[in-house]
C-alpha cells in the first residue's frame, strides 16, 4: 500500500511539473512581492528577495510596466498599480456585494428615512453600484451607475483616506484631470476621516445636503466600497433620525454587511 501511495504521489508531481509555466510563476511571484510592500523596490532587490538573478526578472518586468500591472517610478523602482484592483472591480464579486447588500440598504432607508447608495472605485473615479430611495414622495438620491469625484464627495473621502499612499496617487492619476492633487487641507481631512472612520461634510454639489459616508472593509484594512447617504433634514417626518442618529445606522449597515458578504 505503501508502494502504491507513492507511485501515486510521483505521478501527481510529474502532472504538476508537465503543466509547469516557468515565465507564469516569475510574473506572479513578482506581483504578489510587490503587492506586500508601501514603497518601491529596485530591480536587484526584487531579483534578492525572490532568489533570482537580475537578468532572470528584466523582462518581465518589462511585461508588466507595460501591460500596466507595476509602476517603474522616476527613480527607476517598482511598484503595484491598481490594475489587478481595477480588474477585481469588474469582476463578479462586486455584482454579489451590491445584490446581498440591498435588503440592508432598504432596511436603512426606511429607518433612517434617506436614501443611500454603495460605491466602488472605477477608472478615476467613483460608480454607485446600488442605490436606494428615501421612503416618501420626495428625496434626494444618486443613481445607480452614477459616476462621482473622488475629491469632492463623501464617498470620495472615504475611498482615498483607507486607501495606501500608492494607490490612492494612483487613483489620482487615472482620474480625467491629469494635474489633480490632494492639498495640505484635504490630506489633515482625510487623516481626520481615517482616524474616526467616517466622513460627514456639507455637499459640494447641493445646498442643503450633507454628504455621509462610512467604509466598506475587506481582510481587516482594505476598503473595497463605500455606504453613503445624502442626508436631508426631514420637516414632514415626526421625530425624524438626526445626522449623527443616521451616521450610527450606517454604521450598523455596514457592519451588517460585511457580516453576511463574504469580502
Amino acid at each position: 500500500m505503501n508502494g502504491q501511495k507513492a507511485e501515486e504521489h510521483k505521478d501527481e508531481e510529474g502532472q504538476e511539473d508537465r503543466y509547469r509555466a516557468p515565465a507564469l510563476d516569475k510574473g506572479l511571484d513578482i506581483i504578489e512581492m510587490l503587492a506586500g510592500r508601501e514603497e518601491g523596490i529596485s530591480q536587484a532587490e526584487i531579483a534578492k528577495v525572490l532568489g533570482r538573478k537580475p537578468n532572470e526578472i528584466y523582462r518581465m518586468l518589462d511585461r508588466l510596466v507595460r501591460r500596466g500591472y507595476v509602476i517603474r517610478t522616476s527613480v527607476d523602482q517598482y511598484e503595484l498599480s491598481l490594475k489587478i484592483f481595477e480588474l477585481g472591480n469588474r469582476h463578479s464579486p462586486f455584482r454579489r456585494l451590491a445584490t446581498q447588500a440591498l435588503p440592508y440598504l432598504r432596511q436603512f432607508a426606511r429607518e433612517a428615512k434617506q436614501a443611500c447608495h454603495l460605491v466602488v472605485y472605477d477608472r478615476g473615479a467613483l460608480t454607485a453600484i446600488a442605490q436606494v430611495d428615501a421612503p416618501g414622495y420626495w428625496g434626494f438620491g444618486v443613481r445607480t451607475g452614477s459616476r462621482m469625484d473622488l475629491l469632492n464627495t463623501g464617498s470620495g473621502h472615504v475611498m482615498l483616506a483607507f486607501s495606501p499612499a500608492n494607490e490612492r496617487e494612483f487613483m489620482l492619476r487615472e482620474s480625467e484631470d491629469p494635474g489633480l492633487t490632494i492639498s495640505a487641507e484635504l490630506a489633515q481631512q482625510l487623516t481626520l476621516v481615517r482616524q474616526q472612520g467616517y466622513e460627514m461634510m456639507p455637499s459640494q454639489q447641493t445646498v442643503g445636503v450633507y454628504n455621509i459616508a462610512v467604509p466598506i472593509l475587506a481582510n481587516g484594512d482594505k476598503v473595497i466600497a463605500a455606504l453613503a447617504c445624502p442626508y436631508l433634514q426631514h420637516l414632514d417626518y415626526l421625530n425624524s433620525p438626526s445626522r449623527d442618529q443616521v451616521l450610527e445606522q450606517l454604521k450598523y449597515t455596514v457592519a451588517q454587511i460585511m457580516s453576511a458578504t463574504p469580502l
